[in-house]
């Protein structure tokens, strides 16, 4: 069967993936190729992962759904891993997706500022979701128009600039969000202060600091959460994309006085924290922590970085821990993307002119230089080097 059959909400596909192990996929053709997306940061512990494929099976044969009319033996346990992992003090929501965690996160804050306080401010460039609230949320207006009239009550700021974030707030604004580092947006990371900054006008101002992670969460940065890196706690915190390690679910923590302005039949999912969902999250959770996949990170990101710094034709690498962007001198991105694919690399022109890294976070030294060792070869074709 060809995939005309689906709607055309993507390009039609090159290459179709049959089969995954760790940081490694095969093609309906036998080709093998290394993973350095991830299924789009999702795969933090690769493809497969038994410990996961186990929970996965055991669950299965035992219990897939009973509806949130009732408790299950999974969810409040990876909700309480997920509060420690954050601070503590908090509770959970579990969706199906990044997206949905987002549209959580607006509602309760509109819930929490009460009537009369809706307005949510996120900045120019971010990637917050494809539902109508979400869509709006995110700063790329050129998304944003087939699609008018969007719901009301966003705005949005230049990225890392405090003073337009300022000039947005009145007395209708209820919450801030934002990514630590911007993914879809270029994967581009604020100055040291900007979050900091941020904090202090939420304060302030009376208003919620909501922090999207669905990309960044869960090691993938060098730390559990990318805004660890800047020394800020958030009211509100979204997850999803690694949470599941490629089963779809998402979660949205808030502070317990936050979350208490929710009230039964306030918000409602049919599968979210669902018994499959969660038996995947719990395994996922145990083994990042096991692992201590931050550090894992940290390292192999290091390594990544300085490995691609030192490649001809890239002229910067920006991003934190193996969620990075090289920028490429010719530019032509989406040529070198193609290009790597068929070679065997999975990487995505995340701009017109930056390629977007982000592998399993437990790749190895050999896969690191492997990947950076067919880039540089790619590179040097573009410039007409043998």
């Amino acid at each position: 069967m060809t995939s005309s059959v689906l709607m055309p909400t993507y390009a039609p596909p090159t290459v179709t993936f049959v089969r995954g192990e760790g940081t490694v996929l095969w093609d309906d053709g036998g080709k093998r190729y290394l993973d350095f997306l991830s299924g789009l940061a999702v795969t933090s512990l690769g493809h497969a992962h038994p410990l996961v494929a186990d929970a996965l099976s055991a669950q299965a044969r035992t219990l897939w759904h009973v509806s949130n009319l009732f408790g299950n033996a999974l969810a409040p346990e990876v909700a309480a891993t997920l509060d420690r992992l954050l601070g503590g003090g908090g509770r959970v929501f579990f969706a199906n997706s990044g997206a949905e965690a987002n549209e959580c996160a607006l509602k309760l804050a509109r819930k929490w500022g009460g009537r009369g306080r809706y307005v949510v401010v996120s900045a120019y460039g971010s990637f917050h979701g494809r539902t109508l609230a979400t869509l709006h949320a995110t700063g790329q207006p050129q998304k944003h128009e087939a699609f008018q009239p969007l719901p009301e009550g966003f705005r949005h700021a230049a990225w890392d600039d405090i003073e337009d974030l300022a000039r947005m707030i009145d007395p209708s604004v209820v919450g801030v969000l934002l990514e630590p580092v911007q993914g879809e947006g270029g994967v581009r990371a604020p100055s040291p202060e900007y979050l900091a900054a941020v904090r202090r006008l939420c304060d302030e101002r009376g208003m919620l600091m909501i922090m999207d992670e669905v990309q960044t969460g869960l090691g993938r940065t060098g730390r559990w959460f990318g805004f660890e890196h800047f020394g800020v706690r958030p009211d509100v915190v979204t997850l999803a994309k690694a949470l599941g390690n490629g089963m779809p679910i998402g979660a949205c923590w808030a502070r317990a006085d936050v979350a208490d302005a929710f009230a039964p039949g306030d918000h409602a999912t049919t599968f979210g924290g669902q018994p499959l969902a969660t038996s995947a999250a719990r395994a996922v959770l145990a083994v990042m922590e096991e692992e201590n996949v931050p550090a894992l990170a940290a390292a192999a990101g290091a390594r990544l970085r300085s490995a691609l710094e030192a490649t001809p034709g890239i002229s910067g690498v920006r991003g934190l821990g193996l969620l990075l962007a090289a920028e490429l001198e010719e530019g032509e991105a989406k040529r070198a993307q193609a290009r790597l694919l068929e070679v065997g690399l999975v990487v995505n022109a995340v701009t017109d002119t930056a390629l977007r890294l982000a592998p399993s976070l437990l790749v190895s030294d050999a896969e690191i230089d492997e990947a950076v060792a067919m880039i540089a070869t790619v590179l040097a074709e573009g410039r007409g080097e043998s």
